[in-house]
């Protein structure tokens, strides 16, 4: 009966902090609704206005420290509005300047106890340091005012919220605020510690590491994610802090955590792992012996994309240096998964399982099976990447299945060769490792490789043989030319391409040929040089020039140029008709040479005095183009040699069109931007240069 009395005179007094509770937030959200309006105003003004009310709720904080309620109350609100505004980022140094980082953590620890009213209660009890580690955590975003927190006090504040897991046990009844202070506690030290080396060793010398670990076991899902979160940024990049939390025993709840049906739980779990087995191969060892590879391998089918790019990455750490590993990565169905994601539209979905692929590529048990499963051809696409990164995990996933003969002969029937042959590589790395790659498949083509491919030439669809023929001509050895390019017919495939009505096609097969040609033969100056069909006067050096005995002139640019008819007459048709025919230069003392410049006119003069000269790149086109006006085979001859050493696939275009323009023949045959109505030319002179005694196996 005396019970029932207590608690009916009681029950004003509850309705009345009912009311008084409703009060406060309605002030709450009056003085927050005031700070919004103040930070639509303009900057310098908006700027004051926050200033102000940073210091107004610091000097509720430095008054408010103790358990009376009106204390807490006020705390309870300044706290909250000071998160509220931190969320803001721009008006983040404005509340660190105002002083708001020492009155905050001072508000991280309960007032003392002694000061607890009669009847114990505890108003607002965890609600004001949940606030405090709020807003601190969202000031320590910014890599400035991390140390600046950590100075004021706070770790060793925040280490002992997180300890009062036990209060969950002692009072059920409770546990919603003490979860949330212990997670807006977890928060803040992920944040202080991100990035920030020596934070991260303060938090484990203050002892924060072990109660983080207690907290993954925890009931209440988002406490478990907090810490995760925390752990996951203290074990990256060190090692003290990662052996600590292994110590911990943390490795069988981050895998069971692994299995957890809740996205945000194992995308953690799986991050905290992949810090820990970075660059420590115990670690790894210890992760792996405790059965974390089947859950992550499951994680490759997650719904959660962040998490197939977690447990991609990690996969790509076990398979480092481990061959066993790589082998039981395969064996348990990673590929397929890992090749799927190759096509995702997620971009670092793409390079973690490029990434997980090119490590267990470089195992020669799983070269085969990856490209079995149909990793080419997307690992192929992916060298079109504009991304430097994914582009080269493609290519090193590329040069490990090149290594394997079983995969030479479907790498250059999907057009692996021209692909790597074709693409523009960002960085000299992927430059170097396709280079490698097409040194690898030039390696393995003969034996039962060369036999294959021959079979391809012969009986498959004429796309892939085509690209069989092409990739030949660019990768297989002398010895085999004649068997590939006569016996095989893979010269009608390659001139073939010439007549293609595609642009790509034609510029394939000229490419192909032109490498083709480099094999089969070089020109040399001799050959380039054909006896003349007119017996040579040659005057000699000395006269080039020379006034004396000079019986014409020409004029060059401006200058006069010495020279003897029964030279020139001697030298070609061209001047013959000049002196000997009806023309006005007959009998002229004086000529005018209008169209060549005076060193390519000096040049040509002194190879019809001495039936030599030097003919350098920087001139040769333009001397080309006069030994070609005044019918001079023996110069034009050693012109084309000139050019011929410099064609290019950048330049093999015109280069054709010089050698048209200009008739010369043994340019014509170097270069292979060729056109239909020279067709048959080609193929003569590839089968003539393909039947003559074998140079490096008389046998053949």
């Amino acid at each position: 009966m005396e019970l029932k009395k207590h608690q009916d005179q009681r029950l004003p007094e509850r309705k009345g902090q009912k009311r008084k509770l409703e009060e406060e937030i309605e002030e709450e959200q009056r003085e927050i609704s005031a700070v919004e309006a103040a930070t639509a105003t303009p900057y310098g003004e908006a700027r004051k206005v926050i200033l102000n009310e940073v210091h107004t709720q610091v000097n509720i904080l430095s008054s408010a420290f103790s358990w009376n309620e009106t204390h807490r109350a006020a705390a309870k609100r300044a706290t909250h509005i000071l998160a509220e505004l931190a969320k803001n980022e721009e008006v983040v140094n404005v509340i660190v300047e105002g002083g708001a980082v020492p009155a905050l953590v001072k508000h991280l620890e309960a007032p003392p106890s002694s000061e607890i009213d009669h009847d114990n209660s505890k108003p607002f009890e965890h609600e004001v340091e949940k606030e405090s580690a709020f807003a601190l955590g969202l000031l320590a975003v910014k890599p400035e005012h991390q140390q600046i927190i950590v100075d004021a006090g706070a770790l060793s504040h925040l280490v002992s919220l997180l300890k009062r897991q036990g209060d969950v046990h002692r009072d059920i009844s409770n546990s919603r605020a003490v979860n949330s202070v212990i997670r807006r506690a977890a928060d803040a030290i992920t944040n202080l510690a991100h990035e920030n080396s020596s934070i991260k060793t303060r938090v484990r010398m203050e002892g924060g590491i072990p109660p983080l670990v207690e907290l993954l076991k925890f009931t209440d899902t988002k406490v478990q994610r907090a810490a995760a979160g925390a752990l996951r940024t203290l074990a990256f990049k060190n090692d003290e802090n990662k052996n600590q939390i292994v110590e911990c025993n943390a490795l069988p709840t981050l895998i069971l955590m692994l299995r957890s049906d809740d996205a945000a739980i194992h995308y953690e779990a799986v991050g905290v792992i992949g810090n820990l087995v970075h660059s420590s191969p115990i670690i790894k060892r210890e992760v792996l012996a405790a059965g974390a590879l089947q859950p992550v391998i499951g994680l490759l089918s997650s719904c959660c994309s962040e998490s197939q790019r977690e447990a991609a990455l990690l996969l790509g750490q076990f398979a480092a240096t481990d061959s066993d590993c790589k082998v039981h990565i395969v064996q348990r169905g990673a590929v397929r998964p890992l090749i799927e994601m190759l096509q995702s539209p997620d971009v670092q979905l793409r390079e973690m399982s490029a990434f997980a692929l090119g490590r267990l590529a470089q195992d020669t048990h799983n070269q085969a099976g990856i490209a079995h499963n149909g990793g080419l051809v997307p690992l192929l696409r992916l060298l079109d990447s504009k991304n430097g990164s994914l582009q080269h995990n493609a290519a090193f996933a590329l040069y490990g299945l090149a290594d394997n003969e079983d995969n030479v002969s479907d790498f250059i029937s999907v057009g692996g060769v021209q692909k790597l042959q074709d693409g523009e590589f960002i960085v000299q790395a992927t430059k170097d490792c396709v280079a490698k790659t097409l040194k690898r498949l030039e390696e393995k083509i003969h034996g039962r490789v060369l036999n294959h491919l021959l079979y391809l030439m012969r009986v498959a669809e004429k796309a892939v043989q085509r690209r069989v023929a092409v990739a030949l001509a660019h990768l297989c050895s002398p010895d085999d030319q004649r068997a590939i390019f006569i016996n095989n017919c893979g010269l009608d495939l390659l001139v073939g391409l010439l007549g293609s009505s595609s642009l790509k096609q034609q510029l394939d097969g000229a490419i192909a040929l032109y490498r083709l040609a480099n094999k089969t033969m070089t020109l040399s100056p001799v050959d380039a040089a054909p006896p003349s069909p007119t017996p040579q006067v040659y005057l000699g050096e000395q006269y080039v020039n020379n006034a004396t005995l000079s019986d014409v002139t020409f004029l060059v640019e401006g200058r006069q140029f010495y020279a003897h008819r029964i030279c020139l007459l001697a030298s070609s048709d061209a001047f013959r008709a000049m002196f000997d025919g009806g023309y006005r230069e007959k009998d002229a003392r004086d000529i005018e040479i209008p169209n060549i410049r005076w060193e390519v006119f000096e040049l040509m003069m002194r190879f019809i005095y001495t039936g030599s000269v030097d003919v350098t790149l920087i001139i040769a086109q333009d001397l080309l183009r006069a030994a070609d006006q005044y019918l001079l085979e023996g110069l034009k001859r050693l012109c084309e040699y000139t050019i011929a050493k410099d064609i290019t696939l950048e330049n093999i275009g015109s280069m054709y069109e010089l050698s048209e323009a200009f008739h010369a023949i043994s340019l014509r045959h170097r270069h292979s931007q060729l056109i239909q109505r020279i067709i048959p030319e080609i193929r003569n002179y590839f089968e003539k240069a393909l039947t003559k005694p074998n140079q490096h196996n008389p046998q053949l």
